[in-house]
């Protein structure tokens, strides 16, 4: 279908004209035509399946039923076509999905592309997701906001692994609507058998996933049969077709609007002294001025005086509007709090478990501290290992240590202060998360909240009549954790130990948490992988920051390699106790004093993950004290940190 031209168009506009060919309407028109697509609504849904399972093509089918291609257009399509290589003169339509050149030149899809299209009863936006297993986490980015998912699979195949994983995901995700569309029916002649043995295998599966309820469709994307009418080729199929089914599926919004209000701020509006609002999208519920809020996590209480907008006051704010919140009482409340209704409170907790979906090629560390994002809330999270990886084969539970790219597991893990949260069954909102890798700000994970642990309830804070600073005036000295970094064999232990013996002659009360010390007892149970790595320097920094309550000086050895955890350690004591010390010494200098012979032996393979040889070591960029232990003795090193700790 091409677009006509404005002065040949007939006044009225014919069924199934796009909303993009307005400009052909008279101009009496014009207002009724937009009145007429303003309130259709709206429909968010994803293609996913295995790869080449011909999704790219279904879309490029949709939009040119729905005529929602111009002539230029077309006629660019029909040309990258035969430079393709299509047959006839038939048209490739997943060349209208499959924009990046290494897309086209594969004939896969990489990212994710949406699309937007519109029929006469609603309008839709269409994510495009791909089908490889290495872009499993571009796939979960799509489904993130989709209300239905379209799950294709090859009729020559049937169900695969990748088929099994984008299902499984799908329902993780909360996407209650699925249609299973067997796509190039065409290539198997339409052989109902081979339908309903997909059909009957899928849902085998869906049912061992607790997928309920399905709705399964034989489509040809190439030739479009049963996308928009019912195929001649398929006599024996009676159900909908694929267009039919997404204009007629009952919409979430309607649930969501019958779950009490909430509102994460996003940021608060001061445009003068005179008016004072929180602006943020409505996540649940509804809204009317004079209902009783609850700020949350503060439980601070008041009373809603206006819902503004742009276009005015509103006497009703449902979900999915954005809109400025007044109350009647000044407040305490800012970005990452969340407004609810007051009889209706959501929960707070900094212990969780959760579904993770792991989407980083460096695996899960656990104990390690990231970003978690959820809602308008930004925190400090730690998770634990594992407490099972799914298989999404066989569903099986099976024991790991860490989520590398890609995984699924259950995981707990806790937050570094109290954060407001529904479970993701109820809220996308409030109970779906990202995880960012504090180093290079990248998105790792995503992750779908349970439900808080026990732990979060019953065990607090317990306070305490002799604190922090009662121990330290007994002892006459300042606290301070003094970490010393570096290679294995740079001289760590020989400079702690001096400095130990410095201090002892002026009469400083210190404590020295060496390495290999602690493994003998506190770290007994860890290995030397990069998971057991983040884990020892956890423990050494919640100890050392102990012993800095009691008010001691308390030296820290450990090659402790990770910047992360270094900068963890940093976060936990205090800026203005902590110091980080550089015993820096070069890789090829280190091996030459190797008096125990590791490095011998990591060169030879014999001994796995060994720092700087085939485990990585991040040296300090700005260490408070770097020490040349090229050019400086242990005596002389002791002296300098002395120097910078007692001025």
């Amino acid at each position: 279908m091409t677009t006509t031209d404005a002065t040949t168009t007939s006044a009225a506009a014919t069924p199934g004209e796009p909303i993009y060919q307005v400009e052909s309407l008279i101009a009496e028109d014009i207002d009724a035509y937009l009145e007429k697509h303003q309130h259709k609504t709206m429909l968010r849904f994803i293609t996913c399946g295995s790869v080449d399972d011909g999704k790219s093509t279904l879309i490029g089918r949709m939009l040119y039923d729905s005529k929602m291609i111009f002539e230029d257009h077309l006629a660019a399509l029909e040309a990258d076509s035969k430079k393709v290589g299509t047959q006839g003169e038939q048209i490739d339509f997943a060349l209208l999905v499959d924009g990046l050149t290494a897309e086209r030149e594969q004939g896969i899809t990489i990212d994710v592309a949406y699309r937007f299209f519109a029929t006469e009863k609603r309008k839709f936006i269409v994510a495009d997701t791909p089908g490889h297993e290495q872009y499993t986490r571009n796939m979960v980015t799509g489904a993130s906001t989709a209300e239905l998912a379209v799950i294709l699979i090859d009729a020559r195949k049937g169900v695969l692994t990748q088929t099994r994983r984008h299902s499984y995901l799908t329902h993780l995700l909360g996407i209650r609507h699925i249609v299973l569309a067997v796509n190039k029916m065409d290539l198997v002649d339409y052989d109902q058998k081979v339908f309903d043995d997909i059909v009957a295998d899928y849902r085998a599966f869906a049912d061992s996933i607790g997928i309920g309820d399905f709705t399964a469709i034989p489509i040809s994307g190439f030739k479009g049969d049963n996308i928009t009418t019912n195929s001649e080729n398929t006599p024996w199929y009676s159900g909908t077709t694929l267009m039919n089914f997404l204009e007629t599926v009952e919409l979430d919004q309607t649930l969501d609007q019958q779950r009490p209000f909430r509102m994460p701020v996003q940021r608060v509006t001061r445009p003068n002294l005179n008016f004072r609002g929180f602006a943020g999208t409505i996540a649940n519920g509804v809204l009317k001025p004079g209902d009783k809020v609850r700020v949350l996590p503060t439980n601070r209480t008041s009373t809603v005086a206006r819902i503004v907008t742009f276009d005015g006051d509103l006497e009703q704010a449902v979900v999915g509007q954005a809109v400025t919140i007044t109350l009647e009482d000044e407040i305490d409340c800012s970005r990452g709090d969340v407004l609810v209704l007051d009889e209706s409170p959501a929960e707070t907790a900094d212990h969780f478990e959760c579904h993770l979906v792991w989407m980083d090629d460096a695996e899960m560390l656990p104990g390690r501290s990231y970003w978690l994002k959820i809602g308008t809330q930004t925190v400090s999270a730690q998770f634990e290992r594992p407490k099972y990886q799914v298989n999404v084969n066989t569903m099986e539970h099976v024991a790991a240590k860490t989520l590398g790219l890609n995984a699924i597991g259950v995981v707990t893990f806790s937050t570094d202060k109290p954060i407001v949260f529904e479970p993701y069954a109820q809220s996308h909102d409030l109970g779906g998360f990202i995880v960012v890798d504090k180093m290079s700000n990248a998105t790792v994970a995503a992750g779908m909240v349970h439900f808080a642990l026990r732990r979060s309830a019953n065990v607090g804070w317990q306070p305490l009549e002799i604190d922090r600073a009662h121990h330290a005036r007994m002892k006459h000295q300042r606290p301070a954790v003094l970490w010393l970094t570096g290679l294995s064999g740079a001289g760590k232990s020989e400079v702690a130990n001096e400095l130990e013996v410095q201090l002892a002659r002026m009469n400083r009360h210190t404590f020295l948490l060496d390495g290999d010390n602690i493994r003998h007892g506190l770290s007994k149970d860890l290995g030397f992988d990069d998971a057991d790595r983040v884990e020892n320097a956890r423990r050494l920094a919640e100890v050392a920051k102990l012993m800095a309550d009691a008010g001691l000086i308390t030296i820290v050895s450990s090659i402790s390699p990770f910047r992360t955890e270094r900068d963890t350690a940093r976060e936990l004591i205090g800026d203005g106790e902590f110091m980080e010390i550089f015993v820096d010494m070069p890789l090829e200098e280190a091996e030459k004093r190797d008096a125990k012979g590791l490095y011998a032996q990591a060169r030879a393979g014999e001994l796995a993950h060994f720092t700087g040889v085939n485990s990585p070591y991040e040296a300090p960029t700005a260490p408070d004290v770097r020490i040349d232990a090229l050019t400086t003795s242990p005596k002389d090193a002791a002296a300098e940190i002395i120097a910078r700790l007692i001025p």
